[in-house]
């Protein structure tokens, strides 16, 4: 079975991937950021006696023992967060699986944040795995747990069910109608948090954006998957509309990216962020007939010609990177503009 980022997802035009994630804390040992280096290292052998009970073909690697490329590529991926990785702490582990589907990083802000991932909009099949696999460590581990507030946290914020629901979604078009702020500051309004590529304190990168669930404490998990189905699917429906409005009213975005083609074609060196902005229109670029991969083989094309191995390989990464997120975007598209 390959990596779930590989696979085709169900809503994928808009929705890139979800994420559900539950904190969870043993008990008797005092939170991540109280714990001295040994009772870090007993909350590591704790996790690790117990994993040939979980399933699921997992095991644990150690920060220390993972190369720094595939760190980065842990992080590109949204399967590890960027604070998790500095300084590569030696009583820090994932516990992962080969499909990287299901991952808990151990010794995080709390002991353990239990990962389930997939690709496109797939809020309940999620909540159905991370509820399978919390009740088998739950019958290992005693939890931190309080009749009255629920799953005991780091973070207040994360207190009661410590469950966080995360979509991540494109909404290009949205943004070029200048409706996404309006659209956004209602998703916060109705108690979603609305976050950049890369979680909390992160920044949007090619109108990428994560929401999730403000709410843990008095409201079940149930509920929290209903509230942000629902959101979601509304968000869904407007970039949708706004994508169909642009092709359209497409003089001034046409210009746009033919002027982005012009780029990509002539210009000897481009940073990565600049082709990752540039490309994130990736599907709208598609609805008005504007061939992608032509852009690619002229800009091949330059580099073999001028010898220059080194951005040929870029741009092969590059074509690459943006067919894992969006090349199963195009026919979604082409479906809804025929």
């Amino acid at each position: 079975m390959s990596n779930w980022y590989l696979q085709n997802g169900k809503e994928s035009d808009v929705v890139v991937s979800t994420r559900v994630r539950l904190a969870r804390n043993i008990a008797g040992h005092n939170f991540e950021n109280n714990a001295d280096s040994k009772e870090k290292e007993e909350i590591l052998r704790d996790v690790e006696g117990i994993i040939p009970k979980i399933g699921y073909n997992l095991q644990m690697l150690k920060l220390k023992d993972i190369d720094d490329v595939s760190l980065q590529a842990l992080v590109e991926e949204n399967i590890i967060s960027p604070d998790f990785v500095e300084g590569k702490d030696d009583k820090k582990a994932i516990v992962i699986n080969p499909e990287e589907n299901i991952c808990i990083m151990v010794n995080e802000e709390d002991h353990m944040r239990i990962q389930v991932f997939s690709e496109g909009f797939a809020i309940d099949e999620l909540l159905n795995l991370a509820t399978e696999v919390d009740k088998k460590i739950e019958k290992n581990i005693n939890y931190a747990y309080s009749e009255k507030y629920g799953y005991l946290t780091a973070c207040p914020t994360n207190v009661g069910t410590g469950i966080r629901i995360s979509v991540m979604v494109h909404l290009p078009a949205l943004a070029k109608t200048r409706n996404l702020n309006k659209l956004l500051q209602i998703v916060n309004n109705l108690g979603m948090t609305v976050r950049g590529v890369y979680g909390e304190g992160s920044k949007s990168i090619g109108d990428m954006y994560q929401i999730s669930n403000k709410q843990t404490l008095g409201i079940t998990e149930q509920e929290i998957s209903k509230n942000m189905k629902a959101i979601i699917e509304k968000i869904i429906e407007q970039e949708r509309t706004a994508r169909k409005y642009l092709t359209k009213n497409s003089i001034d975005f046409e210009d746009e990216i033919y002027r982005a083609y012009g780029i990509l074609t002539n210009a000897t060196f481009l940073f990565f962020i600049y082709e990752f902005l540039i490309f994130a229109t990736f599907p709208i670029f598609l609805a008005i007939g504007v061939s992608i991969i032509m852009m690619f083989v002229m800009k091949i094309s330059k580099f073999i010609k001028n010898k220059d191995l080194f951005q040929v390989i870029i741009t092969l990464l590059l074509l690459i990177v943006m067919f894992l997120i969006e090349y199963k975007c195009i026919g979604s598209i082409f479906l809804d503009y025929n």
